[in-house]
């Protein structure tokens, strides 16, 4: 169903959850920009990851109930991604991770660098990472397979109309697409989902169709 597929949320309400295999997805919407907090989480072990520290901390610890997340990985170093981060490394005391092209950007050095290519292991499941500027110089993705489909974690590079936002710099906005689509389109199945860090959810087969156009 559409509604399945989009994973829809909206700020400041309840979060959805897709079990698929060993891969638990949860995702939340924070604050009036309408922020995505993921939560991806071993269904076995209960290990995982928190994907941005957005905002809105306490609905963050909501978001991983019941599991025992490793770190917060952000996709990118925006302020309006970066919120919680603090508040989060104080209380649980969670680590976070992130890309040294957005060194600038963080509010304080992550705990742990991450490159690209990188497998991140969280229980059973093994997370990739995808560097891809262009949004931001240090910009990344996750990659987790369920049973049923790939998920792909984008930030704020890739969204259901499209690339992200590269602020006219024509540069950036080349270096992103390319990646997209060699390093997504080219590369993942249709049926892959897309998670970005706005916003519903949707399929790479949608997004492939909208990004080769506004090459």
């Amino acid at each position: 169903p559409a509604m399945d597929v989009a994973l829809h949320t909206v700020p400041g309400g309840p979060a959805v959850e897709v079990v698929d295999g060993p891969l638990r997805v949860r995702k939340r919407s924070v604050s009036d920009m309408d922020n995505n907090v993921i939560l991806l989480a071993c269904t076995r072990t209960g290990t995982a990851l928190l994907v941005d520290a957005a905002d809105d901390a306490p609905a963050i610890r909501a978001l991983a109930a019941s599991t025992s997340p490793l770190a917060v990985v952000q996709t990118h170093g925006h302020w309006d991604h970066v919120r919680a981060w603090e508040a989060l490394a104080e209380d649980p005391g969670l680590e976070v991770w992130g890309h040294e092209g957005d060194l600038e950007r963080y509010p304080h050095p992550p705990d742990r660098l991450l490159v690209d290519g990188q497998h991140l292991a969280v229980g059973d499941l093994d997370i990739e990472v995808v560097h891809l500027p262009g949004h931001t110089e240090g910009s990344l993705l996750l990659l987790v397979a369920g049973a049923a489909q790939p998920w792909l974690i984008t930030g704020d590079s890739l969204f259901p109309g499209g690339p992200g936002a590269t602020f006219g710099d024509g540069d950036a906005h080349r270096r992103l697409i390319d990646g997209l689509e060699h390093r997504v389109f080219d590369r993942l199945p249709d049926a892959t989902r897309v998670l970005p860090g706005h916003g519903d959810a949707t399929l790479v087969l949608v997004t492939a169709a909208i990004g080769v156009a506004s090459v």
